[in-house]
């Protein structure tokens, strides 16, 4: 099966038509991926489909969502284990991927 044959077996499945600029979509992936980090790809990609979707994007108007994206990714200066800045600074301490599973929180202890 080639990819084009699994776009539309895909379509088929999610009961949609349309046309894919795969290589559009395949571009913005690979710059995702390497300008911002790996598992960013797929992310990119899914929310450029859903601002298409959203707006009814014509192909030109694709073109030119996809190129803000690949803009902001390619300008991206941020290593995949930077802090999030919204997070530096803060009052409350972001503590989301410490394990409390087995903590109490009985004040009367």
């Amino acid at each position: 099966m080639n990819l084009h044959d699994w776009i539309d077996e895909l379509c088929d499945v999610l009961d949609i038509e349309t046309e894919v600029d795969e290589g559009l979509v395949l571009d913005l992936a690979r710059i995702a991926a390497n300008d911002v980090q790996k598992t960013a790809a797929p992310i990119t990609t899914y929310l450029l489909g859903i601002a298409v979707g959203s707006t009814n994007a014509d192909p030109e108007a694709q073109e030119r969502l996809a190129a803000r994206a690949q803009a902001l990714a390619s300008r991206w200066d941020r290593p995949a284990d930077a802090p999030d800045p919204d997070d530096i600074d803060d009052d409350v301490p972001d503590d989301g991927g410490v394990d409390h599973s087995g903590e109490r929180f009985d004040e009367d202890e």
